[in-house]
């Protein structure tokens, strides 16, 4: 890891009710996932100004 960059967590992205794009009047569930989120240090916001 490089110190002041930042750290990746895992973060759980919940279930939804999404729509079919081949047909569009049909509901589909969308089931929940979990996704790799990043969350940057101070060092990185730092140097981004």
């Amino acid at each position: 890891t490089i110190t002041g960059f930042g750290t990746f967590l895992s973060k759980e992205r919940k279930g939804r009710v999404g729509v079919n794009p081949r047909n569009p009047t049909e509901k589909i569930q969308i089931p929940s996932v979990r996704v790799p989120k990043f969350k940057a240090g101070k060092t990185l916001k730092d140097a981004l100004r």
